[in-house]
């Protein structure tokens, strides 16, 4: 009980800090004037220790912002989409983390900042991964797997839907009963399962969840039957290279899980890549139109 007081009492703190520096007491952005002063020289981040965090500090360093009081304010997902929530309903200037999938960069409306010298990598997807033997042991999900993909044009109103506060599997159903032809597509040559059992693992991020969960009810109405485990990443990574999980279909590469492909790339299959153009990066809200690039940070 201590433990979950504490935690709740830091995330609590964390929020407290960020609407001190992005809150409601902030002017709307005013394009004329310098951003730093305007947002205290932070941006705001997530967790710490999570990769996105690494690069963006690697970013301050690079684009020779920290000498100009640029910062990077460690807090929650949660704390941070609840203050970009209420600085783009006033206007005000916000800098981020942000990747995608996820929700948030349409429902906010926000654009990655260009980032010339690619801390950020030169581009991701979301990779299908399984375990080594599972073509052997299960052809039919395997194929499956080699089939599956889609585009972020069709994952966005998924995310949507599930953000707004339609339940997983009514949004899921509704997705397969719009797209006839895709999932007709991602079952060719799948045979019937039959009850063979898939063990599919995620991260626990929205994205994730949603694409997960579209998996696993084409499989099971299918007539496979699918166990799905939320792990954190390196213990994702780790069970497919024990084969102890089958496989996931959000594994984010080259660079934001690239440390994990590097460590077990012997030891695991890399199927394909299910979903282009994916990203990690700084975000703004497009109204802050003269904002474009990492460099203008401290240019501008």
């Amino acid at each position: 009980m201590k433990k979950k007081l504490l935690l709740w009492l830091t995330s609590l703190s964390l929020v407290l800090i960020l609407v001190g520096c992005n809150g409601a007491q902030l002017p709307k952005y005013q394009s004329h004037k310098s951003l730093g002063p305007q947002i205290n020289y932070t941006i705001t981040g997530i967790e710490a220790g999570s990769g996105i965090m690494g690069r963006a500090d690697q970013a301050l360093t690079s684009y020779h912002l920290k000498s100009q009081k640029w910062q990077l304010m460690t807090s929650s997902t949660a704390a941070m989409i609840s203050t970009l929530d209420k600085a783009t309903k006033n206007k005000q200037p916000i800098v981020v983390t942000a990747w995608q999938p996820h929700w948030m960069v349409e429902k906010y409306n926000l654009k990655f900042l260009k980032d010339p010298k690619h801390v950020f990598g030169k581009g991701e997807s979301m990779r299908t991964v399984a375990r080594l033997g599972l073509k052997k042991d299960n052809p039919g999900v395997y194929q499956f797997l080699k089939n599956f993909h889609w585009q972020l044009d069709e994952a966005a109103p998924l995310m949507m839907k599930i953000n707004s506060g339609v339940k997983t599997e009514t949004a899921v159903k509704d997705y397969i009963n719009q797209h006839p032809q895709q999932i007709k597509a991602w079952l060719q040559n799948v045979p019937a399962g039959n009850g063979k059992k898939v063990t599919l693992v995620y991260t626990p991020f929205d994205y994730e969840v949603a694409a997960t969960n579209l998996v696993k009810k084409v499989l099971t109405d299918h007539g496979y039957k699918v166990d799905m485990r939320q792990l954190d990443v390196g213990i994702m990574w780790s069970a497919l290279s024990s084969k102890s999980a089958d496989a996931t279909v959000v594994a984010e590469l080259p660079v934001t899980q690239g440390l994990y492909e590097k460590k077990y790339h012997n030891k695991i299959d890399v199927v394909r890549s299910n979903l282009p153009g994916a990203k990690t990066g700084l975000a703004v809200p497009k109204y802050m139109k003269n904002i474009n690039t990492i460099d203008d940070l401290k240019n501008k």
